[in-house]
């Protein structure tokens, strides 16, 4: 995996993407634990793999319902597939749909996405790589690789799996010595921090983390016309899809056949035949039950079928597996009430002739006090959301449209939400919404809350939701467009990543930029005569002071009923002495304190002007525009630093504001040493890089 830490190793983990790491070539090592070398070590030792951040391990099922010593557990171990048969085998004849049979486990919409995988051989070996068997250098060690956010991860696992009365507990084939299925369900158990983890879900979710497409969802009481001709392109085209009924949903028409309510299905093929002189329109379906399939028209011993033509009838029977039936497709819409289809991505797509989407991709976070800002019910925070910038370029070609529009697909995905289920989180409810901006050209814009006061947004997720991910199709003209994504409620955190794809060519970018903007120094400056007398009183012998006098000249000088401070900390006037301080001597001369003093006076000016309710602090996004009218625009990694390190309850008072613009003006002023051409890019080695850190600690602390 990238390392932990904060800009650095982000920018780290972007040199990394942009490299190709991440890729299903290149593809990340979970918890940096290398297959390969893994496998090598255990043949040359002659030890079965065991694996220590997977243990086979009461934790490892979960932590309410399969949590240690519940009664679901009681009695579980753990058995390697060489304890449980004389004759295991990883796959035997190809990977189909059988090999798929639920457990004691609700994730039926994994095993529905895996049911749909085994339909394309080639997407199924991207997460089932070749080579693995229980016979050629059989190590105990099986790995598989999944989409995650973003990038493809290679996930290792020992093949002990857990068994409960002599059966394994969850995933099985109904071949008792195939078990590639029940290796990949605790490989994404793995991935999601228990097996438990992975109960309850979304069929779109498996379906983008086993190929990096992207989901559409239609509600089939609404659906389009033409929704037979979408899902048979999507079937040529190797795309997946699932179906489900709500757990609420009321029934017209024929009454449900043993349908079940709240489970997912797969959609496995679409036919037309010729029934009693009309083309009937069917559509097959797959339980990942392996049982349990639809009774009533057309299902498999029907008196439909008699009136088919035998050889028709044949071919459509010969192709069924177990748990799989056919309906008619009117049918299917009054029975199912969601349908669910991944369009795959352009590196999962083999066929040249295959109209490819372009792919745009952001990696974000929504933190307290700093960039989670809710939504638009919020209007004082919602401006305060990440904002990324889209350019539509060029218009559809579409011959029968006469709207000159651009299609485009917005995917919003938060990251990571099922490991924390054992602390008793879960999704956070999401969305975004998309406003046009009516100039050109202009560069990282942060849009204020005015803005968004004054404006209504052009379009909008279809709702917010607490799902993985919300995806919306739309069409807008060409033009410039915002859009922020955010979570319902402010102060919600999580990261995120962003997904923009256009059938044209198109533009985006994050709107964010890291500036110093010199403010006109004449109409900044305070007179602070009263000040110099004062310092003078107080170093008479000597006129200058250090941080402890200019600590107890703070006292004097900042004690204001209203600012709630009796004067800064003696950490922030050592930072500020460092700041003022030009020939190294650790102290102010007269000149020096008056700079410094009028900065002081001048930052105070604006920390009363956004102090908006005179509590004598200011909230953390009150910072934030406090901190640009002092002349810094930070982008969003920037402030969320300076909320974690400043703020107190997301509330910032008046000594820890002025600590924080010294010690920015500090960084941006060694900065700018360096940067000889102010093109906003400054080389260094690692002996002046050293030197600014030595020199300039304590400004930096």
């Amino acid at each position: 995996m990238y390392p932990a830490g904060g800009i650095s190793a982000s920018i780290y983990a972007n040199r990394l993407r942009a490299e190709g790491m991440g890729s299903n070539d290149q593809a990340v090592h979970f918890s940096n634990q290398d297959y390969e070398a893994l496998k090598q070590e255990c043949v040359e030792s002659g030890c079965l793999f065991e694996d220590p951040c997977f243990p086979a391990e009461p934790p490892s099922l979960g932590f309410k319902e399969l949590a240690p010593y519940s009664a679901k557990t009681k009695d579980v171990e753990w058995m390697r597939p060489t304890e449980l048969t004389d004759d295991p085998q990883f796959i035997v004849g190809g990977a189909t749909r059988t090999d798929i049979c639920q457990g004691a486990l609700g994730d039926c919409w994994l095993l529905a996405a895996i049911g749909s995988l085994t339909l394309n051989e080639r997407l199924l070996h991207r997460v089932v790589p070749h080579g693995q068997s229980f016979q050629d250098d059989y190590a105990g060690i099986f790995h598989f690789q999944f989409w995650q956010f973003g990038e493809w991860v290679d996930v290792v696992i020992d093949d002990r799996l857990p068994v409960k009365d002599g059966e394994l507990m969850f995933v099985h084939s109904a071949e008792g010595n195939e078990f590639w299925s029940a290796l990949l369900e605790k490989a994404y158990a793995k991935l999601s921090g228990s097996y438990e983890a992975l109960s309850g879900g979304s069929t779109t979710e498996g379906f983008e983390d086993f190929t990096g497409g992207v989901s559409e969802m239609y509600e089939l009481r609404s659906a389009p016309r033409d929704l037979h001709r979408i899902i048979h392109k999507a079937l040529d085209r190797g795309s997946l899809m699932g179906c489900s009924i709500d757990v609420s949903a009321e029934h017209t028409g024929t009454p449900s056949r043993r349908l079940v309510k709240g489970h997912a299905y797969s959609v496995t093929g679409l036919k037309e035949v010729d029934y009693q002189g009309n083309m009937e329109r069917l559509i097959r379906i797959r339980n990942p039950w392996g049982q349990v399939e639809w009774t009533g028209a057309w299902s498999d011993n029907s008196p439909e079928w008699d009136e088919i033509d035998p050889s028709e009838r044949e071919d459509l029977h010969l192709k069924m597996e177990d748990g799989e039936f056919w309906m008619s497709f009117s049918e299917f819409k009054r029975q199912f009430s969601r349908l669910e289809i991944c369009n795959l991505s352009p590196d999962a797509l083999s066929e040249e002739s295959l109209s490819h989407w372009n792919t745009m991709k952001f990696y974000g976070a929504w933190r307290r006090g700093s960039t989670a800002g809710g939504c638009r019910n919020n209007p004082n925070t919602f401006w305060i959301n990440p904002q990324y910038k889209i350019t539509l370029l060029e218009e559809d070609d579409d011959p029968e449209d006469d709207e000159v529009a651009c299609s485009f697909l917005v995917a919003l995905m938060q990251k990571d939400r099922r490991r924390y289920r054992r602390l008793g989180q879960d999704m956070h409810t999401i969305g975004f919404a998309v406003y046009e901006v009516r100039y050109r050209g202009c560069q990282n814009v942060h849009l204020k809350k005015d803005f968004f006061l004054r404006h209504s947004s052009c379009a909008r997720s279809e709702t917010f939701i607490n799902l993985r991910e919300v995806s919306t199709r739309l069409r807008l003209p060409p033009g410039e467009y915002i859009i922020v994504p955010s979570t319902f409620e402010p102060s919600k955190e999580a990261d995120f990543v962003l997904r923009v794809f256009t059938e044209k060519q198109s533009e985006t970018e994050y709107v964010s930029s890291v500036q110093y903007l010199e403010l006109k120094r004449s109409k900044m400056v305070f007179h602070c005569r009263v000040y110099t007398i004062r310092f003078l009183d107080c170093f008479s012998c000597e006129p200058r002071c250090n941080c402890v006098g200019l600590f107890q000249m703070s006292v004097f000088a900042v004690s204001d009923k209203d600012l709630k401070t009796d004067g800064f900390s003696v950490e922030s006037c050592r930072t500020m002495v460092n700041l003022m301080d030009k020939d190294g001597s650790a102290h102010l001369g007269l000149v020096e304190f008056q700079l410094l003093w009028n900065r002081i006076r001048k930052w105070l000016v604006i920390f009363r002007q956004f102090d908006l309710d005179k509590s004598g602090a200011m909230s953390s996004y009150e910072m934030r525009l406090a901190v640009e009218a002092a002349g810094f625009k930070l982008n969003n990694n920037l402030n969320q630093i300076l909320v974690a390190r400043y703020a107190e309850n997301e509330m910032i008072d008046f000594d820890n504001f002025i600590c924080c613009l010294v010690k920015l003006e500090a960084m941006f002023r060694y900065f700018q040493q360096f940067d000889k051409e102010g093109s906003g890019e400054a080389e260094m080695n690692i002996s002046e890089v050293s030197s600014v850190l030595i020199e300039h600690l304590s400004t930096f602390g």
